[in-house]
């Protein structure tokens, strides 16, 4: 699937993964390939890029408040502001 993740200022990851896990309002949840549209709310946190299966490949970011929207194997990521960081 792919994913994108921006700032108002920048378009920070753009590529193909295996999955993401995010910061929702309500608590950490993971999108993998093929899941259903959705919208939702992020709060501030640590979100985790899986590039592939065995999780062995990641990056990560620490993210300002935002949303994300997930239709047709896209995964689309707006937050405030985020800084990439090391493993």
């Amino acid at each position: 699937m792919n994913l994108e993740i921006l700032t108002p200022e920048r378009k920070l990851y753009s590529g193909d993964v295996y999955g993401v896990q995010l910061p929702g309002v309500d608590g950490l949840f993971e999108v993998l390939e093929k899941h259903a549209p959705m919208v939702s709310a992020l709060k501030a946190g640590k979100l985790k890029v899986l590039k592939d299966k065995q999780q062995s490949d990641t990056e990560q970011f620490s993210i300002q408040g935002g949303f994300v929207e997930v239709f047709q194997n896209k995964v689309t990521v707006l937050v405030e502001g985020a800084i990439p960081m090391n493993d």
